[in-house]
């Protein structure tokens, strides 16, 4: 298992596994796979090697094929680039139990790392995903409220968990 950035050539693995990612765990994802399906691969490949720089992707490869996903956006607005949002985790089912979500989780909090601007890092988690907040609890995540009825799913509304993590050196403000 090994965890690299993502980019252009890696579309056409991102754009499956992120399709099987929104019927296999439709409730973690706010979008569907029919909008996603309807979006152009100029869409995929600007997702994950993001023009602007306000993006970064990472995926798990296990035998050389793309078995998950994570990425964070950064904002470019002045009062709220201190803050980071981690988007897009999935790790196929029958990579599980491998690793891969720690690591990516890891190569994300890395990269943010990397950016002295950033001093915090936030997610949102489908209530209920109790594997899910394990993981982003291990490392380092706390949950702070939930947002009730923040989506819409077949079987009924469903909150969302909010989590962040500070990052190490970041100060609060008195």
């Amino acid at each position: 298992m090994h965890i690299a950035a993502l980019t252009a050539s890696d579309a056409q693995q991102y754009r499956d596994l992120m399709l099987e990612a929104y019927v296999q765990a439709a409730d973690a994802f706010t979008s569907t796979a029919e909008e996603r399906q309807a979006e152009p691969m100029s869409w995929w490949v600007n997702r994950i090697s993001s023009p602007s720089g306000l993006s970064q992707s990472f995926g798990a490869f296990h035998e050389e094929r793309l078995v998950g996903t994570v990425a964070l956006e950064f904002s470019a607005k002045p009062k709220t680039r201190h803050s980071a949002l981690v988007i897009g985790m999935y790790v196929m089912p029958h990579a599980r139990g491998l690793g891969a979500g720690a690591l990516l989780m890891q190569a994300a909090i890395a990269a943010v790392a990397a950016r002295p601007e950033v001093r915090l890092l936030r997610l949102t988690l489908t209530e209920g995903n109790e594997q899910a907040q394990r993981l982003y609890e291990s490392v380092g995540f706390l949950p702070w409220g939930v947002e009730p009825q923040a989506i819409r799913t077949p079987s009924g509304y469903k909150g969302k968990v909010h989590m962040s993590m500070q990052l190490a050196g970041a100060k609060t403000a008195a």
